[in-house]
């Protein structure tokens, strides 16, 4: 087998499990219903996942990497700050109009595999830090450091919270409240 088709075989794995896990979760979703939807050997699944956590961390870091490389695509449009963290927000609204949202899968791994240190927590954990540190870096350009450390942790959180109102089918209001939040959240940086 070419390391073309080996590459394609685990990209499969790895999309079919991503699915499944999105939509089951990760403790409901057992290696056999993966491997009978992949349509793979148990031998190719785990010569390329020897144990299903690092099939889930492969997973997080997938779907990781496409979050930021949509958000490095927004950001390569030139915005005032305010711009780009509506354009973040933005992209939560669509999210949650989504025929398959189901929330979001780190919050969902976090809260499966909430132990610090477990791998699937770290992967999680990941993702969440590096959207607050993007967040915090935009507005380094509106507010001091430690203001932008403050106020991208508080965006976070309404986006979080907004993620969880979306799933209990509140999305639209959700979205429109953080954006509120998040306007004289800024708005009130300048102010001092």
């Amino acid at each position: 087998m070419s390391s073309e088709q080996t590459s394609s075989k685990r990209q499969h794995v790895v999309e079919t499990a991503y699915r499944l896990f999105t939509q089951d979760g990760f403790h409901a979703t057992g290696i056999d219903r993966i491997i009978a939807e992949a349509q793979v050997a148990k031998m190719t699944m785990y010569r390329h996942f020897p144990s299903k956590e690092g099939l889930i961390v492969e997973v997080l870091d997938e779907r990781f990497r496409r979050f930021e490389e949509q958000l490095d695509r927004m950001a390569a449009v030139p915005k005032q700050p305010e711009g780009m963290i509506e354009d973040i927000i933005a992209w939560y609204g669509r999210w949650f109009d989504r025929a398959d949202f189901n929330g979001c899968l780190f919050a969902h791994a976090i809260a499966e595999h909430g132990s610090p240190g477990h791998p699937v927590f770290e992967a999680a954990v990941r993702q969440k830090e590096s959207l607050r540190r993007r967040m915090a870096h935009i507005l380094e350009k509106r507010m001091s450091g430690a203001e932008a450390e403050t106020a991208s942790t508080a965006i976070l959180m309404l986006l979080e919270g907004a993620t969880l109102m979306a799933e209990m089918g509140q999305g639209g209001k959700a979205i429109d409240a953080a954006r509120e939040a998040v306007s004289d959240i800024i708005a009130a940086s300048r102010r001092t």
